[in-house]
């Protein structure tokens, strides 16, 4: 079992990538604690979720395709993305690499899988500016005290709209682009000492 640091321990409930408090003028209170209940269990919205959001706020149905598209295809995503960053950056599961020992791999491809989730929060709700400044601080922290290869999670994020972006039709991509480039822009920032 790997052996996490206190600071880590303590980070990891606050590391949230997500904030619905912009939504409260825009959303009714019982859609923004359908998507609140999902990110509270790190799980993509269902299919019910979907439907009763589009119920209480038709103004998203545009998109609810493309959230649906993306959780149902994302372990095929995180494949390509994988394969991307392991191509970029040979060595980097190795000995001696930022994502060694297996379980760092892992949790970098879980990551991936959580970006995902949070930018299809955003695309249902149709907001591009859906992270939480507070959260995406303590998840700063958190991958400093792990030493997370910055560069080759933010090539994973660009990956991944790569790679959902090829799968919606071209008219849809300029339309998606900016949900996916918010998040790479907050990402990039952890670089900044």
């Amino acid at each position: 079992m790997v052996q996490l640091s206190a600071k880590a321990k303590e980070l990891i409930p606050k590391a949230r990538i997500v904030s619905f408090e912009s939504w409260q003028n825009t959303y009714p209170e019982k859609a923004i604690s359908i998507f609140q209940a999902a990110d509270d269990n790190r799980v993509y919205l269902t299919d019910e979720d979907l439907q009763q959001i589009q119920a209480l706020s038709p103004q998203t149905s545009s998109l609810i395709p493309v959230a649906q598209m993306l959780r149902d295809r994302i372990t095929e995503i995180v494949n390509e993305v994988r394969e991307k960053v392991l191509t970029q950056f040979p060595g980097i599961t190795e000995p001696g690499g930022g994502l060694y020992p297996s379980f760092r791999a892992e949790a970098c491809w879980r990551d991936f899988w959580h970006f995902t989730r949070c930018i299809t929060y955003g695309i249902v709700g149709g907001s591009s500016q859906f992270t939480s400044n507070e959260g995406l601080g303590y998840m700063k922290l958190l991958y400093e005290e792990l030493e997370v290869p910055l560069d080759a999670m933010v090539l994973g994020l660009e990956g991944i709209k790569v790679a959902s972006l090829q799968r919606v039709e071209p008219e849809q991509q300029e339309l998606l682009s900016p949900y996916f480039e918010h998040l790479i822009q907050q990402l990039s920032r952890f670089r900044d000492r």
